[in-house]
């Protein structure tokens, strides 16, 4: 039985890892994949200590600093379940391995909520994006599309109209957003609003060079000639094998308290999964690192 398993391999986990080395903790980190959303990010540029790094970059120096230490590292294995078992907590694997850990930290994270039209797989990294505060500078003096109609695509829009030569939003219900967000786009003049319209495909070869969107009244096609495309259709947290566990917020994120606890005594909960505000790299990995350091204290307290 190890000390403590993390599942997650982005910052939050692989700086909780680190915090968990260095109390010499007997430690499992166990993640379907490495970097988790920064991965998708082509530039950072609000991390403390560098101006600009590459997203792959900054997950390869976590990567490195992870690795210095005797950390067990089962990369490529999707975690399914999380349950309790007798003196701690059991981590079931897609393939059916099970770990034992007297505490553990769940770091998933969240996927962002794909469009799912045709070009959007293929062109991830190269002119879509997830991140507008992320990636939003590297599109001054484009044209650029936001998609959806909610707070985050609101955020988005307000984030790239100060930098882009035009922006178009494209939703496909009205703004769904609160009143005094979109009260803000009044004074864009660089903005054109298009509601009740699906995009439809993301067109280029290489990078993004356009889209086409469809009205949903009278169902005409047009094509909108972009380089960048902002998806901010939402998050899906990563917490499906903690359902049974406990009980999700009504978005599905775990409910944390300020010390990344949990109501289940040795689960802890870190970066985006959790109900952590604000979901920034420099806030998850300093979650991770909070949780790190409430489980070395927790487990400290177990009876011998």
């Amino acid at each position: 039985m190890y000390e403590l398993i993390i599942v997650g391999g982005g910052p939050a986990g692989m700086t909780a890892a680190v915090y968990a080395a260095r109390k010499q903790l007997n430690t499992l980190l166990i993640s379907g994949d490495i970097g988790g959303q920064v991965m998708w990010t082509n530039s950072v540029e609000n991390y403390m200590g560098y101006q600009f790094i590459e997203g792959d970059e900054l997950i390869a120096r976590f990567q490195k600093q992870v690795d210095q230490f005797p950390i067990d590292q089962k990369i490529g294995q999707k975690v399914t379940q999380i349950r309790k078992i007798d003196g701690g907590l059991e981590v079931v694997s897609e393939k059916g391995d099970t770990y034992q850990g007297k505490a553990v930290i769940l770091a998933s994270g969240k996927r962002p909520r794909r469009l799912n039209v045709a070009g959007e797989t293929e062109l991830t990294g190269r002119g879509v994006t997830y991140c507008s505060i992320c990636d939003g500078p590297e599109y001054a003096g484009q044209r650029v599309a936001v998609i959806g109609g909610g707070n985050s695509a609101l955020e988005a829009v307000l984030d790239v109209v100060k930098v882009a030569e035009h922006v178009y939003m494209v939703s496909v219900t009205p703004l769904t957003g609160d009143p005094i967000m979109i009260d803000k786009l009044s004074d864009a003049h660089n903005l054109t609003i298009y509601t009740e319209q699906q995009t439809e495909k993301i067109l280029g070869e290489n990078t993004v060079e356009g889209i086409v969107i469809k009205d949903l009244k009278t169902g005409a096609s047009k094509q909108l000639d972009v380089t960048g495309v902002f998806i901010e259709v939402g998050l899906v947290p990563n917490s499906d094998m903690v359902k049974e566990l406990l009980k999700l917020n009504q978005v599905g994120e775990v409910p944390i308290n300020i010390n990344c606890e949990t109501e289940v005594p040795g689960f802890f909960a870190a970066g985006d999964v959790s109900t952590a505000p604000e979901k920034q790299i420099i806030i998850a990995a300093g979650e991770g690192a909070k949780a790190a350091l409430r489980a070395h204290r927790y487990l400290r307290m177990l009876p011998k």
